[in-house]
């Protein structure tokens, strides 16, 4: 049977492989492998999901109550706030901004998956810059690979999938280094895991308003347990914010994430306390993996890294058997989200067999 002609693809599109999701997980297994949240929704936000809809009508295009609650919580205007349907939109809505053909975006590697197809979608180049000891983001090579065509470059911490964090000493220097016109992407999706008191914390120390060329991005997806909404946010300049705005898909946040967002920034307290059990499953299963041999990096988020190297494989392997569903990156390592609290002893005893 004859091929049919399709419409010429971009070749660095048509060779990039695309967006992997976390392996689903059958009746009986856990599912470690895309960093959600273990518990059900609070049913405070349950209720608010429950509230009637108009699904004939579009949501707000703006998000203006959500915007408006951020704002307040964060002492900004709500001009300073963008929401849109998870941060990776956020993301792909400034590099799409920022950067064209003959431009440059410097990220670490590895990290976040998502973050190499960004540039290419937008015609401009990825710079990847290898972590340091200890799977952290080695900063003073990120700012050393700044050059005339760099036009953003991407802070993911903690890091997404190794764990470690930058420290806010080291964000202000790596600030300090960076022309003010390059964008700095502070990419905080698990900030609310984090208990290291050194840990940049970009909300909390204004670095947007400090420095007008930084945004910082958080997420409904993981902490707040919304991953299936699909709500994330951004803090910044209104300037540098309305650019995202105008490469946005338009109406892309419903009304209902949008509606549950608000509910959970109501529960916020509650939901902070499942906040705590998830890292104290964080320190028992990282502390357990060390007391193994396994050399894993600190982690400050809702999962740990598993440097298995050549192994990755065959010990990503053995773990799907025991109905544990880890993310492998082939030759690299595996991160295993924090999950259910039966999962942790499990995920120790497979561990424990594989050394």
């Amino acid at each position: 049977m004859t091929e049919p002609t399709l419409p010429r693809i971009r070749p660095e599109i048509a060779a990039l492989p695309p967006y992997r999701q976390g392996k689903q997980a059958g009746a009986d297994a856990f599912k470690l492998s895309s960093n959600e949240n273990p518990f059900e929704p609070l049913p405070s936000v349950l209720e608010a999901l429950t509230r009637t809809t108009p699904i004939n009508r579009y949501p707000d295009a703006t998000a203006g109550a959500l915007r408006a609650r951020l704002g307040e919580k964060f002492g900004v205007d709500a001009d300073a706030v963008h929401v849109a349907s998870g941060s990776v939109s956020i993301l792909y809505q400034l590099v799409l901004a920022t950067a064209s053909v003959g431009d440059e975006v410097i990220y670490a590697w590895r990290s976040f998956e998502a973050y190499p197809g960004l540039p290419l979608v937008a015609g401009a180049t990825g710079v990847q810059v290898p972590l340091a000891p200890g799977a952290r983001h080695d900063l003073d090579a990120m700012a050393d690979a700044v050059t005339d065509r760099t036009r953003a470059i991407i802070v993911c911490t903690p890091n997404n999938p190794t764990g470690p964090i930058v420290t806010s000493g080291e964000f202000a220097a790596f600030v300090a280094r960076v022309p003010q016109d390059v964008l700095i992407i502070l990419d905080e999706a698990y900030a609310e895991f984090v208990t290291a008191p050194d840990a940049v914390d970009g909300l909390a120390e204004r670095v947007f308003e400090k420095h007008p060329n930084v945004v910082v991005l958080r997420t409904f997806s993981k902490a707040f347990g919304l991953a299936g909404l699909r709500v994330g946010y951004a803090i910044g300049h209104p300037r540098v914010l309305d650019a995202a705005r105008t490469t946005a898909i338009p109406l892309s946040v419903t009304s209902s994430a949008e509606r549950a967002a608000i509910a959970s920034l109501d529960a916020e307290a509650e939901l902070r306390e499942r906040v705590a059990v998830i890292v104290e499953r964080r320190t028992r299963l990282l502390e357990g993996l060390r007391a193994q041999g396994w050399d894993v990096p600190d982690s400050q988020s809702n999962f740990v890294w598993l440097p298995a190297g050549e192994r990755t494989d065959e010990v990503a392997a053995a773990f799907v058997e025991a109905d544990l569903i880890v993310r492998p990156f082939s030759g690299d390592g595996i991160r295993i989200s924090v999950g259910e609290e039966e999962s942790i002893a499990r995920v120790l005893a497979v561990a424990a067999s594989l050394r």
